[in-house]
Order: structure tokens, then C-alpha cells, then sequence
């Protein structure tokens, strides 16, 4: 057929007046239409069999993954003898492949979900038969695998991707390096190619491709390193990874991801001034990274550094339109970001996103579980805990938040249960033994918390948790200056300070300062956190506000109390990142500036919005202060039974208490006046 139409277009072109006929050998003039109509047929056909011939030829390779697929990563085969390359490609490769905004990895924490369904130990190395069933398993497209080989002085590497239900290869691809200084390099080259042939449009490709040895780094030891950190953070946590990360750091000081993450461990630790320190490092390191790594450093540093949570969404929002499938955005923006400014609505439906893209990581289940408590929506929260604990998805925040869901149900028994499974291991433990002093004090048994919270501090200092422990005597001495203990809050905030100068460390010490009559100390405190702190959120729109509001107090200034609030009204529900103890406390100030200045009706509202929101406040001394304090604006107010009704829940709430406490004194004084 194609001689005879090439017969056709030559005959055509060279004037010939017709062509014999196949039926007749009658000779047809051009005129005839029965020519006109075959010239036509003839060369439409033609075009028609080379457009679905090029159509299948390129929709084959450009379909061989879609931007819905997932992948799973294989350990690289490494026949060289040398232990540097072990993990160390892995991690290379699952860091280059990162930038792309089509290709979709199954994260560490999947895999090590996956591997325990299958009963194999969270070690297991990922030979292709082990990673063919994980991408059976998690219904992913295919799996990548590599290998590495000397020949000579030269490496060899090789890619190869292959469908986890066929075993049908994909693609594949190799790249030669001259020693083993350019094995990341020929790496990059891999990694570039196989997206291609995997289906990512060149632009893409080229557009996010910085090369691994420029944005990540150049030593394949530091690189190694770093793998071991990444792996064990989502196996064992972050106190076993930290080592590895900080030895990166010191392989390459220039290791701006390595620093990044670091931060990100410490902050999972609340050693939030160290994190904060990492993370300007990274920062600092920033302009070699890679897309993909500038958002995760950029986001953290302004989470963690600045605490410029503004700048932070922001950040995020571009993250997820970039990078639509990466869950981290989410985490950030339903974790901290949302529920500072008080979204808690958004947060529940980002985290609701965050599970669907993430479903065998805990993070996303405990963030969700947490903005249901903040909405006071605790089966919801109880049911989202439930079904991560099912899929075997444990996390201490589970166990942490399901402690609280127990003490907003008074549930003695699920308090209990939740102590019990954190005891012994460090982290959890000293975050439990905190919350159980909070609930101690919650009910006015200070002894008790104070036993709790020396022994939070001294299961701190055993895990190296020098700002946890100052954390801890910072909610101490808070709950000490509430309570009328003047001389045991000012010990426990000068102990704080001298542990950690933290922005909500020192928030809890100025407040309690400024609560004993130190206006001095508070006052100082107060300007060097708006000093070193000037683009952070919290410390911006709720610290300060609060602080200069309660020195206004003591000077006797309750208008001037009420108008340095102004500042907080529109986030006073929200958290405060981190430093969940400091919640609501430019509401209970606001009601006391209103108790100062006569206004009963107006502090009897502020003090409602702490009781009416419980999963928010959950066990901290304010929320059973609240009680006494709207029972003093009823009073005020001259409704007497309303009072007496305020008083009796405090009093009822505090019937175990230590009889000695000032505050309990002077309510129970107040409360014989009303009769």
C-alpha cells in the first residue's frame, strides 16, 4: 500500500494524466472525481495510521506511571564491598525523586507499618521480593530498585523500574561514574532519566532537578548518616536519631536538609530552643537546596524560628499546589498553623486530607484526633485514635491525648491505663508524669503535683531534655502563683530561667512574676521577649498582650488591662503552638482586668469561654479557676444564686484539695459571705 501511494504522489506531481484502474485497466482523467476522492482517502489514511502509530508509541511510555501511582523504593543491590553505599543510595535516590511533583514515594513510616502486617522487624532490608510485596500491599504501581558495581575504579549504576503486579519491567536506566567521588552525581543522572521514562514531562524534569551532591550533599558519609537518622526517626523516634543527624552535620557543616532535621527532632522533643537554633542553621544553608527542600526549611524555619506562622501558611499553601501529594504541608498547616489562630474547623478538614494521602502514618490520625478535642468532639477524637491503634499505628501523642479524653470524661480508670503504657520509656514518660501533675493540680492536690512535676523534670534530665525539664518548672511555677504560693513561684520561675529561655518558658516565668507582685523581673522579661521575638505569632498577638495586660492590673490600670488585649481577641481560642499550658490566658486575664474594674457582666462572659471550651483548656489550673472567678463576677453582679452555684462546682471540683492553698482560703471565706 505505501509503493502504491508513493506511485500516486509521484505520478501527480509529474503531470501523468491517469492511473489504470484495478477492476477495468481503463485509463481515468484527472478530472474524474473517482480520483480527486482516492488521492484524498489515500493520504487522509495515511496521516490517520501515523498519528495512532505515534499515539501509542508515546502515550506508552508517557502513561507508564500516572500522577495518581505511588512507588516503592528498593535498598539498592551493592555488590562493591564497601558499607558507604548501603542505605546511603536509597536515601539519595528517595531525596532526588522528592523533587519531582509527579512521582509519589511510600514514605519510611508506610513501609515500616507494611513490613510489621507482613511480620517482618522494621530493619528488614528491601530486597525486590520484600519491596514487591510492600507495593502489592500498599496498592502501589511499581517498585525502583538499583544496583551498584565496581568495575575497576568505575561504578556502575543501575535503576530499573518494574510493575509490582507483572514483574514487567517499566523503564530502566544507567549511569557510569569515574570513581567514588562522582557515584552521587551519576546518581542525580539516574534519577533524572528514570522520572522521564517513568512518564514526568521533561519540563518538570528539568525545571525540579537540582543535583543531588549541590543541594543535599557531596560526602556519601555524611549522606550515610543522614540515611540512619531518617530511618530510625520513624522507627525508633527522635532521641535515637538525633546522633546520627548531628553527626551529618559534622561530616558536612554545609548539610542544609541534615540541619533541618535536626530541628524537626528537637521540636518533637520540646527542646524547642535547640530546634529553633537547627533550623536558622538550615536556613542559613538554604540556597543550594532543592525545591522541594526550600519549602520544608522555609516552613520550618518560620514554625519553629520566627514562630511567623503568617508567613508559615503561606509557605504551606504554595508547598501543596506545587507539590500536591507530599502530606507535610498538611501536617504543618493542621498541627501548628490552623489551630494557633484558632481554625479549628480547617484543621479537622486539612487533617481529614492528611489522612486520605497518608493513611499508614499516626501523624496525620493524632492531629486530627487533637482538633476534634479542641472542638470539644471527643468520640470523634476517641474513634480517629481507635482506628489508628487498629492499623497498628501507634504514636506517645495517641497515648498523651487519650490520657486527656480520659480526664475530660472523668475516666479514672483510662487515665490510669494511658500512665501505665508510658511508663519506663523516656519521651512519653516524662510528658505523662507533666499532664498527671496538671490533673493533679486540676483538683487542687498540690502536693501531689508537685511530686509529679519533680518527677517529669528528673525523667527529663535522664533522657537529656535539659528544656523539657525547664518546661515543666515553668508550668510549675505558673500554677504555684496562681494558687497564691507567691514565694514557691518565684523559686520555681528563677529555676526555669536559669534552665531555658524559651519564649513560652519565659512567658510562664513573666506571668508568674508578674502575678507575685515582681513587676520588675516581669517587666524585663516581658521586653526581651518582644526584643527576640518580634515576627513570632504567639509571642506577638498572646504573650505580650497578656503580660502587659496583667503589670496594667497591677498598677491598678484595668482599662488600660482590657485595651492591651485587644490585640489578642481574635485568636484568644486558639493554641499556642508547642506551648499548649499557655492557652486562654488573655482570656482569664481579660476577666480579671473586667473583675477590677466592677464590670461583672463583662468578666462573667470571659470566664465562660474558658468552661464552655473544655477541649481546649483540658487539664490546666485555669479551667477549675475559671469556676471561682465567674462565681466572683455573679457575686458582683448581685445574683446570689447564680454565685452560690459557682462557688459550690469550685468547691465540689476542689474537695480533696490541700487545705493550705490561698486561694482555696479565700473562697471558702467569699463563699460563707454569700450565705
Amino acid at each position: 500500500m505505501r509503493t502504491d501511494l508513493q506511485r500516486l504522489k509521484r505520478d501527480s506531481e509529474s503531470g501523468r494524466t491517469g492511473v489504470p484502474s484495478a477492476e477495468t485497466g481503463l485509463k481515468l482523467t484527472p478530472k474524474s472525481p473517482w480520483v480527486r476522492w482516492a488521492g484524498v482517502t489515500a493520504a487522509t489514511l495515511l496521516l490517520i495510521i501515523l498519528a495512532l502509530g505515534g499515539w501509542l508509541f508515546f502515550s506508552r511510555k508517557a502513561r507508564a506511571l500516572t500522577d495518581k501511582d505511588t512507588i516503592v523504593l528498593a535498598d539498592f543491590t551493592n555488590t562493591t564491598g564497601d558499607a558507604v553505599f548501603d542505605g546511603t543510595l536509597r536515601q539519595g535516590l528517595s531525596v532526588q525523586l522528592e523533587q519531582s511533583p509527579f512521582l509519589s514515594v511510600i514514605s519510611d513510616q508506610q513501609i515500616q507499618q507494611t513490613l510489621g502486617l507482613m511480620g517482618q522487624p522494621a530493619e528488614t532490608k528491601l530486597t525486590p521480593a520484600i519491596a514487591r510485596e510492600l507495593c502489592q500491599r500498599t496498592a502501589s504501581a511499581a517498585v525502583l530498585d538499583g544496583s551498584i558495581a565496581q568495575i575497576g575504579t568505575q561504578y556502575l549504576l543501575t535503576l530499573k523500574a518494574v510493575n509490582c503486579e507483572s514483574g514487567k519491567s517499566l523503564a530502566s536506566t544507567e549511569a557510569q561514574a569515574s570513581d567514588k567521588n562522582h557515584v552521587l552525581d551519576a546518581l542525580g543522572k539516574s534519577a533524572s532519566e528514570i522520572r522521564n521514562k517513568l512518564g514526568e514531562s521533561l519540563s518538570t524534569v528539568q525545571k525540579f532537578d537540582t543535583p543531588l551532591d549541590q543541594a543535599t550533599t557531596p560526602s556519601l558519609e555524611a549522606l550515610k548518616a543522614f540515611s540512619s537518622g531518617h530511618e530510625i526517626m520513624f522507627t525508633k523516634g527522635a532521641t535515637g536519631a538525633i546522633p546520627h543527624f548531628t553527626h551529618a552535620v559534622q561530616l558536612d557543616p554545609n548539610f542544609a536538609l541534615a540541619y533541618a532535621w535536626l530541628g524537626r527532632a528537637y521540636r518533637d522533643l520540646d527542646e524547642n530552643a535547640t530546634a529553633a537554633d537547627y533550623t536558622r542553621k538550615a536556613y542559613e544553608l538554604r540556597g543550594s537546596a532543592s525545591e522541594a527542600e526550600k519549602y520544608f526549611i522555609l516552613a520550618s524555619y518560620d514554625i519553629v524560628a520566627t514562630g511567623n506562622l503568617l508567613k508559615a501558611k503561606q509557605t504551606c499553601e504554595l508547598w501543596m499546589q506545587a507539590y500536591p501529594r507530599n502530606p507535610v504541608p498538611r501536617t504543618f498547616l493542621s498541627g501548628p498553623i490552623y489551630p494557633t489562630f484558632g481554625q479549628y474547623e480547617n484543621a479537622v478538614e486539612v487533617a481529614m486530607e492528611g489522612v486520605r494521602v497518608s493513611p499508614d502514618s499516626p501523624v496525620p490520625y493524632f492531629i486530627l484526633g487533637f482538633n476534634y478535642m479542641n472542638l470539644n468532639r471527643l468520640d470523634e477524637a476517641k474513634a480517629t485514635y481507635k482506628q489508628a491503634l487498629e492499623r497498628k499505628l501507634d504514636h506517645p501523642y495517641i497515648h498523651a491525648d487519650l490520657y486527656l479524653i480520659a480526664f475530660l470524661q472523668n475516666d479514672t480508670a483510662g487515665m490510669k491505663q494511658q500512665a501505665a503504657w508510658s511508663a519506663g520509656k523516656l519521651g512519653p514518660e516524662n510528658n505523662m508524669l507533666a499532664s498527671q501533675a496538671d490533673t493533679s493540680a486540676y483538683s487542687g492536690r498540690l502536693r501531689e503535683a508537685r511530686d509529679f512535676s519533680h518527677q517529669a523534670m528528673d525523667s527529663a534530665a535522664r533522657a537529656n531534655l535539659k528544656e523539657a525539664a525547664a518546661t515543666y518548672a515553668a508550668r510549675a511555677d505558673l500554677r504555684e502563683a496562681l494558687f497564691g504560693n507567691l514565694d514557691e513561684a518565684r523559686r520555681s520561675a528563677a529555676m526555669a530561667m536559669q534552665r531555658s529561655t524559651d519564649q513560652g518558658v519565659q512567658f510562664s516565668a513573666a506571668l508568674a512574676f508578674a502575678y507575685t507582685g515582681d513587676d520588675k523581673q516581669a517587666q524585663a522579661l516581658t521586653a526581651d521577649l518582644d526584643k527576640r521575638f518580634p515576627e513570632s505569632t504567639i509571642v506577638q498577638v498572646n504573650f505580650l498582650p497578656t503580660l502587659r495586660a496583667k503589670l496594667a492590673l497591677s498598677k491598678g490600670d484595668a482599662s488600660g488591662a482590657i485595651e492591651s488585649l485587644t490585640a489578642a481577641a481574635p485568636y484568644e481560642l486558639g493554641r499556642c503552638g508547642n506551648y499548649e499550658w499557655t492557652v486562654l490566658y488573655a482570656v482569664y486575664v481579660r476577666g480579671e482586668a473586667y473583675l477590677a474594674a466592677r464590670q461583672g457582666k463583662e468578666a462573667a462572659a470571659e470566664f465562660q469561654k474558658i468552661l464552655g471550651h473544655r477541649g481546649i483548656v483540658l487539664n490546666e489550673p485555669i479551667g477549675a479557676l475559671a469556676h471561682l472567678q465567674i462565681g466572683r463576677a455573679y457575686a458582683m453582679q448581685g445574683d446570689a444564686a447564680k454565685a452560690k452555684a459557682a462557688y459550690q462546682d469550685f468547691l465540689t471540683l476542689w474537695k480533696d484539695a490541700d487545705p493550705d492553698i490561698p486561694i482555696l482560703i479565700a473562697a471558702k471565706a467569699e463563699y460563707a459571705k454569700l450565705h
